[in-house]
């Protein structure tokens, strides 16, 4: 008995079209799996933005770092944000493998919005990996944005300070 060869001609031709992600001109400094929050301040929660890889990305030309995370799945953007100086990763009450920081202009939604955001990783270690990574990210961050100063005849800027133990954001557990 011979088996009928079903053959579909498709109705509609679509042609295939490049998608930009606007990471082309980037490298990929870190990236690592994680879950992102964000504290929501009016129902004074924290609400789950994502979980997929975190990204450290410099751009190949200007050199500046920023924090990129995409949705696993979807790909949806979930954090999109410069490390800036008045950034402080700070230890979340009770986890040792999650950070507190505030971003002042954070581009997830389109829009800059000032968020305080929580980012979890699966155990301590990947969660100080992170953490050494952003600090050099911002160390750099910070020596290029004194040359630009400097190059413009203005005063450079002098590092973050330390982490302080008595911040706000220590005391908003996730």
């Amino acid at each position: 008995e011979a088996s009928p060869e079903v053959h579909f001609e498709p109705i509609v031709k679509l042609d295939e079209v490049e998608v930009k992600t606007f990471e082309e001109d980037e490298d990929v400094l870190f990236k690592m799996r994680a879950k992102l929050f964000r504290f929501d301040k009016p129902n004074n929660e924290w609400k789950e933005r994502g979980t997929g890889d975190v990204k450290l990305l410099q751009h190949k030309e200007s050199k500046k770092i920023r924090v990129l995370m995409r949705r696993d799945k979807t790909l949806k953007i979930c954090a999109n944000h410069f490390i800036t100086q008045d950034m402080k990763l700070s230890a979340n009450v009770g986890s040792d493998r999650s950070w507190v920081y505030s971003a002042a202009a954070d581009f997830a939604e389109g829009e800059a919005r000032q968020e305080l955001l929580a980012i979890r990783f699966g155990n301590s270690e990947n969660a100080d990996k992170f953490k050494a990574e952003f600090l050099k990210a911002q160390a750099k961050n910070l020596e290029l944005e004194n040359s630009e100063l400097v190059a413009a005849g203005k005063e450079p800027k002098a590092a973050a300070a330390a982490d302080s133990s008595d911040d706000e954001e220590e005391e908003t557990d996730l």
